[in-house]
């Protein structure tokens, strides 16, 4: 398996690129803001062909290098349906306080051929089985994927911005909901083997093993207990 990641853009956004190995066929995940550079040089240090453009989320830190990237290669994005219409309208997504001061620099607007995530879907693309849980609360339309254990590489949670070490993602844009995130962490986290390696992690990978745990929130969850306000974590 090859994971190849990097942060991109202003927020530091984690763009990654997944294949079973180098030279094969891979998916990108989140290509957001000032990504495509750094996509081109995953793909070529790696040689690398992306098949699809796979999204946890419509905030254009996660998605405004979608259209370049799709463009480029000829290739689809898949994105939840609540989320779709942030590409073309991350103002409102996001809010005008903080859209306003990147508008300029942007070009918005969907690539040519967009498909939409389902819950409980399996994706089989670049020879990788990805799962996708719906995990509405930072955005309506979040998603996570999972990947399976395989081999002596333990299963993988790419969790958007659902779960980070010892966090969880903001819930005070417009379409986040507290009380949806926490149902999200019960019902998509708390299930999952502690092996299992959640990325982001921001400046450390971690497990569900771990932030079962540590993290506050994930704790208090566990506990059938409600949790204090997100901290301001990613957009």
């Amino acid at each position: 398996m090859l994971i190849a990641g990097f942060p991109a853009g202003a927020w530091g956004t984690n763009c990654y690129l997944v294949a079973p190995a180098a030279g094969e066929e891979c998916v990108i995940i989140d290509p957001g803001h000032q990504a495509a550079q750094g996509v081109e040089e995953a793909l070529k240090k790696h040689r690398l062909k992306p098949v699809a453009v796979v999204l946890t989320h419509g905030h254009i830190d996660h998605v405004a290098s979608v259209v370049p990237v799709c463009g480029a290669h000829d290739v689809p994005a898949w994105i939840h349906p609540e989320d779709r219409y942030m590409m073309s309208d991350p103002e409102k997504a996001i809010g005008r306080s903080i859209g306003m001061p990147l508008m300029g620099e942007l070009t918005v607007g969907e690539p040519d051929d967009v498909k939409e995530l389902t819950d409980g879907a399996r994706l089989e693309l670049a020879g990788l089985e990805l799962s996708v849980a719906h995990a509405p609360g930072h955005t309506k339309g979040s998603v996570t994927f999972g990947l399976p254990e395989a081999a002596d590489i333990p299963p993988i949670l790419f969790s958007g911005d659902l779960l980070f070490a010892g966090s969880i993602g903001r819930t005070d844009l417009p379409g986040g909901s507290m009380e949806d995130m926490l149902d999200s962490l019960a019902r998509v986290c708390l299930p999952l083997d502690d092996s299992t390696v959640v990325l982001p992690g921001h400046n450390e990978h971690t497990t569900i093993g771990r932030e079962r745990a540590t993290n506050p929130y994930l704790r208090q969850v566990a506990a059938g207990q409600g949790a204090s306000p997100a901290p301001r974590r990613g957009m």
